[in-house]
């Protein structure tokens, strides 16, 4: 069957207030429910995004078998209630119960031979959970509000808060009504208890404690799958989801408040992407405020990535250049940003409001039917459209690459936003051509990006530094290094630009 959820995380300070809201006037008991997740000594469940759990649910024990969906709300789910008696440890656990399912052969290949005997417990959750069922926008919404912990080994321990919402499924697995009630649902309860939404799963979570930690490495961009055969919604829909895969992954990391700069860094990516991929694909409808939104959180982040720039990628470097003349680094010699960018924090930012209903539309728009969005356009191959687009981008971004150094640095800034915007949109649409003239196209493509990046943090730095009200020696110094600096880089680029420019463009080969 499938389950169809959304997962909130609830503060410390709403705690009290959202469980009284699920309660409701008449609250029913709340149910203890304890399971443990078995897997590989390697995780090899884990890695092939499958998770397998004994749990003990009132009188009995119920084995489950979870595999990730095609979509942020939807997961692949086997239940079998095991007959032995709930008490003490849990049954062990029989992959053979889930065979002739979906999710179920692909667990019992990946253990091949071995069985269960490959499988031990990697981590366990203990669980209060108040249920209620209520109907919103026609569908029938369980919430379950989950207090409690996840464990690994003897020490290893993570609280759990968290709302999570669930279509109520009808007959033979089918779903009990439209998603989008579940997504305007989760608005609601977010925004009126400041709630954030939250991608990874208990599973997910309980073997990153497993690992002996609560971050997830950051979420990169996957390739996506486009054939010839697809209509231009399939197509624009198969993207639209690996770039919310995207941003929500790493927005869930970063909301939780433990996070590195390459997940900040990540969801820039990822917000760039999608920018991209609403330009490539512009004769889909979209939703302006949604583009806008998107937009500026990307702005907003981009305060907190220059921070990062300018306080840590020179300074060693800088370092090394000054102490050869005399001027040796201060504790606090760090690169600084401007004062008013210093204070800004990523985890506030996105479990802000207006972020997490950038995040539910987005879930939202991924989800539109094709039916209705295909009637609209006409009868254009997709390759070819997406070619032509293509071909107009490349020239542009050719243009401008010949006459580098004629160009002032917001000139030079546009160019590399059109690059990155190239780069993008030839890894969506790449199962439309031919791979090896692809991959020959954008092996110059990748350097000329990289290169320009280099001279952006070089620009942002030099600005941070010309913020800074009360300049001393170093400073001055570091100026003038990171001026040079700049100019070499430049220099460096030439090969790369005309490199670039004299590429020929692949979109005439088609499958």
């Amino acid at each position: 069957m499938h389950e169809v959820e959304l997962k909130l995380q609830v503060p410390a300070s709403a705690r009290a207030a959202v469980d009284a809201a699920v309660a409701g006037r008449t609250p029913a008991r709340r149910l203890r429910l304890q399971a443990a997740y078995v897997d590989t000594p390697d995780a090899a469940l884990a890695r092939a995004s499958l998770a397998l759990r004994v749990r003990r649910e009132g009188g009995h024990w119920v084995q489950t078998l979870k595999g990730a969906g095609d979509d942020a709300l939807t997961r692949f789910e086997h239940n079998v209630r095991v007959f032995a008696r709930a008490t003490g440890e849990p049954p062990p656990p029989d992959p053979a119960l889930h065979r002739g399912t979906a999710v179920g052969d692909r667990l019992l290949a990946l253990l091949g031979h071995e069985g269960a005997a490959a499988l031990g417990v990697r981590y366990r959750t203990d669980v209060l959970r108040r249920l209620r069922t209520l109907r919103s926008g026609g569908a029938a919404i369980e919430l379950a509000f989950d207090t409690g912990v996840i464990r690994a080994g003897d020490d290893m321990a993570w609280p759990l808060c968290e709302l999570e919402l669930e279509l109520v499924n009808g007959g033979a697995g089918e779903r009990g009504g439209d998603p989008a009630a579940l997504i305007e649902l989760a608005r609601s309860w977010a925004r009126r208890h400041a709630l954030w939404l939250d991608t990874r799963s208990k599973a997910e979570r309980g073997e990153l404690l497993a690992r002996g930690t609560r971050v997830a490495p950051a979420r990169t961009a996957r390739p996506v799958a486009l054939t010839r055969e697809m209509s231009a919604h399939a197509a624009w829909r198969a993207v639209l989801r690996e770039c919310v895969g995207h941003i929500s992954a790493n927005a869930s990391q970063i909301a939780a408040g433990e996070l590195g700069d390459e997940h900040v860094h990540q969801l820039r990516v990822a917000l760039r992407r999608l920018r991209s991929a609403w330009q490539l694909f512009d004769f889909m409808p979209s939703d302006p405020a949604l583009t806008d939104a998107a937009a500026t959180l990307f702005r907003a982040l981009g305060a907190a990535r220059d921070q990062a720039v300018a306080a840590v990628t020179f300074t060693a470097e800088l370092d090394r250049a000054s102490e050869r003349i005399g001027l040796h680094a201060r504790a606090d010699a760090a690169l600084s940003a401007p004062p008013d960018r210093s204070a800004v924090d990523p985890c506030t930012v996105v479990r802000g409001e207006a972020t997490q209903m950038l995040l539910l539309d987005l879930i939202a728009a991924s989800l539109e039917p094709d039916a209705a969005i295909d009637a609209g356009l006409d009868d254009e191959p997709l390759a070819e459209r997406l070619a032509r687009r293509l071909k107009r981008w490349h020239k542009r971004a050719a243009a401008d690459a010949v006459r580098y150094s004629e160009l002032d640095d917001a000139q030079r800034h546009r160019l590399r936003k059109h690059i990155k915007r190239l780069r993008y949109a030839i890894e969506f649409s790449s199962g439309l051509f031919e791979r090896k003239h692809v991959k020959r196209y954008l092996k110059p493509l990748r350097t000329l990006q990289e290169r320009l990046g280099a001279i952006s943090d070089v620009l942002v730095a030099i600005e941070a530094l010309r913020a800074t009200p009360e300049r001393q020696a170093r400073d001055w110094f570091a100026l003038g290094w990171l001026s040079a600096h700049r100019a070499a880089l430049i220099d460096q680029a030439a090969a790369a630009l005309q490199a670039f420019a004299k590429t020929e463009g692949f979109w005439s080969a088609r499958r």
